[in-house]
């Protein structure tokens, strides 16, 4: 019941969010491909870091809708960068981005199945997923 509650908030909160000139839509207002992928990658990586570090307080169903955002953020964002990814960004960058982008997902998957935080295999995507971000910035400078 929880869990359907937070999906609920989840869906309302993707749904209703305002379709206004947003750094979403600015993403991928650039013909410059680099800059294309690198716009969507710090929206990707404010969004995870905004919905995992949200805090609506320690009710049950608002720790689940935090959880269930974070999870949302994470898998959603590892395909909105794939989805992002042509033959004409550099292919160090293209690289780097795939790389993160699969943790993310792996990383939202397990979450999802109820995976510990502290298991060997999330924690190596995690830091995976850390080293590609890294990279990914210092490309994108």
């Amino acid at each position: 019941m929880v869990a359907l509650a937070a999906l609920a908030v989840a869906v309302y909160a993707l749904v209703s969010a305002p379709s206004g000139d947003t750094s979403a839509s600015t993403a991928d207002q650039t013909t410059d491909p680099k800059t294309r992928v690198c716009n969507a990658f710090a929206l990707v990586r404010n969004a995870v870091s905004l919905q995992t570090n949200a805090n609506l307080g320690p009710e049950p169903v608002a720790t689940q809708a935090v959880a269930a955002n974070a999870r949302l953020a994470t898998l959603g964002g590892g395909q909105f960068l794939l989805s992002r990814l042509d033959g004409e960004v550099p292919d160090d960058l293209a690289e780097a981005v795939r790389t993160f982008a699969n943790n993310l997902e792996y990383i939202g998957m397990g979450q999802l199945a109820g995976t510990p935080a502290d298991d060997a295999n999330q924690v190596t995507r995690m830091n995976d997923a850390q080293t590609a971000a890294t990279q990914i910035s210092e490309l994108c400078q």
